[in-house]
């Protein structure tokens, strides 16, 4: 009998959902890999948050919340339909976790090529995401960053506007690479909810340095 009991206890432990670990901030970066994105500038893309990661000003800025932690995940994306998980969530709380969660995006390789350019899509693939997070954000953003405007599936400014009525905060990094008055777009149809914001960059060359300061801003929450 004594058996069977641990039987069923250890099988309800497994069956169990992982506890939710509070963080300041869930995060969800999206990042295009649509078809304007050539491998040279994904891996710019790529490089720059895994630099990000690794700088002492982000992680500084992550423990300088009230809990010291956010939790984070990455997908890339391209058409309405088209989103791929690059990372699972993580939660970063030191050097250790920061470097984790930058060696997972290094690791993880191109997984889409193509397919339009919907940046509603992305915003309602990101919605998702952060509602079956397993983690309870004081915070939760998502960060799309793209080198062109919405141009298929629904208006972008309704998927923005049906995330921000769930208490989601969008944030933008336009590259003006493409399309020049990109950030016109994203003003107007991609960023809202209180306190968002936005930081173009002018190439994919200076994505590096625009990430790093747009996610100091955003985790530290300084707007």
């Amino acid at each position: 009998m004594r058996s069977v009991i641990a039987v069923i206890s250890i099988c309800l432990a497994f069956a169990a959902p992982a506890r939710a670990v509070p963080v300041d901030l869930s995060l969800v970066l999206a990042v295009d890999a649509s078809g304007s994105v050539n491998q040279y500038r994904f891996e710019l893309q790529k490089r720059g948050y895994v630099e990000a990661f690794r700088n002492p000003r982000v992680l500084r800025a992550i423990q300088s919340g009230m809990i010291g932690a956010i939790a984070v995940t990455m997908f890339q994306w391209t058409g309405p339909s088209l989103q791929r998980e690059a990372t699972p969530w993580m939660v970063v709380r030191d050097a250790a976790s920061a470097e984790a969660f930058a060696k997972a995006i290094e690791d993880t390789p191109r997984l889409l090529h193509g397919g339009g350019t919907s940046v509603s899509g992305a915003i309602d693939h990101g919605a998702a995401v952060l509602a079956a997070s397993p983690h309870e954000g004081a915070r939760r953003v998502i960060d799309v960053s793209g080198d062109g405007e919405n141009t298929s599936g629904r208006p972008a400014r309704i998927a923005r506007d049906e995330a921000v009525a769930k208490g989601v905060v969008i944030n933008g990094l336009p590259i003006l690479a493409v399309e020049p008055f990109l950030d016109r777009h994203y003003a107007e149809e991609v960023i809202g909810g209180e306190g968002s914001f936005m930081i173009a960059t002018k190439d994919f060359e200076a994505f590096g340095d625009a990430i790093l300061r747009k996610l100091i801003a955003e985790i530290a929450d300084l707007r």
